[in-house]
């Protein structure tokens, strides 16, 4: 196992996630043109929705490959992190509207597994990771995700904790 490169993977993760969340409290709706453009899919449903925007990926990418450096990893590697991520974050979304569930609505395992797994594999040969360490990246990060998000609902970062 590779405690240093979770611990290192994990604090980006939370970062590349947060990012979003804290750019919209301090700049409101500014920037925050939907990353979906408001398109339905065939379904009649929202692509992604209108929480997923632009601003929120843009600077989750921005902040996580100029903080990678301070926890002792490569920009581009922040950078791989914070787009998967997203990707997971992403994903999670076109999935929760396929399920009819409204945006930031809760969905336990959707919401933290995709966000953290995604990076994971992306980075498992540049940081060695095993299959082990890839199960653990995603515990820890779920565990974490889950009470991390009560705190940033009562910090009213997040309209609702997971």
């Amino acid at each position: 196992m590779h405690p240093l490169a979770l611990l290192q993977l994990i604090v980006l993760l939370m970062l590349a996630n947060t990012t979003p969340l804290a750019a919209k409290k301090v700049l409101g709706a500014r920037f925050a043109w939907p990353l979906d453009g408001g398109i339905a899919f065939f379904d009649g449903r929202p692509l992604l929705g209108a929480s997923k925007t632009v601003r929120g990926v843009v600077l989750s990418m921005l902040v996580t490959a100029a903080a990678a450096p301070l926890v002792g990893l490569d920009v581009k590697l922040g950078a791989l992190i914070a787009a998967c991520a997203m990707a997971g974050d992403l994903f999670s979304s076109f999935v929760k509207r396929r399920l009819n569930l409204p945006p930031s609505s809760r969905a336990t395992g959707l919401d933290q597994i995709p966000e953290s797994l995604f990076p994971l594999l992306a980075c498992r040969e540049t940081l060695s990771l095993s299959a082990a360490d890839i199960v653990a990246g995603v515990a820890i990060f779920f565990a974490g995700a889950v009470i991390f998000s009560r705190v940033l609902y009562r910090l009213r970062m997040r309209d609702q904790p997971y």
